[in-house]
């Protein structure tokens, strides 16, 4: 009887540590409502997990004139939606994630497909010409490549 526990338990290891691996590319999709309607009305909004703290900051410093427009908020809303993905960011927790490999202390990126992890996983798996696509139109549209983003899923499709 110890015999089948002990080899139901290894199995059960290997099952989660494989369900890992296979959710290499997993985030927490946003669960703050505020955050899904604000952000999310422009474009998708995008899990806090793929860029730090100090970015998350800067962003919501420089609303007037995010990326050419002006997506400023009250301050209330203003706070919660930088509390959350500050809360969230890919160095807020014990384990930084992949998204903080290559990047250095006071580094704060304004653009997701400017992290270093980011650069390295789209140069090596796509195409120049998938960036032409017009159904692609931008770096920025995880959706045209990645049918899940929105739930966090950028496993390759």
């Amino acid at each position: 009887m110890l015999k089948v526990k002990a080899l139901l338990l290894g199995g059960v290891f290997m099952m989660s540590q494989f369900s890992v691996a296979m959710a290499d590319e997993r985030y927490r999709p946003i669960d703050n409502p505020v955050v899904e309607k604000e952000c999310g009305s422009c474009h998708m909004a995008f899990q806090p997990q793929m860029m730090p703290k100090q970015s998350w900051e800067k962003i919501m410093d420089g609303l007037d004139d995010h990326f050419g427009e002006d997506a400023s908020l009250s301050a209330d809303v203003s706070q919660e939606i930088r509390d959350y993905l500050v809360a969230n960011a890919a160095d807020a927790g014990w384990w930084s994630g992949k998204f903080m490999r290559g990047i250095k202390d006071g580094d704060a990126p304004l653009r997701i497909t400017e992290m270093p992890y980011w650069v390295r996983e789209h140069r090596k798996e796509v195409p120049a010409r998938a960036w032409d696509d017009p159904r692609v139109k931008t770096k920025a549209n995880c959706e045209a490549c990645h049918r899940g983003a929105k739930l966090g899923y950028y496993d390759d499709d």
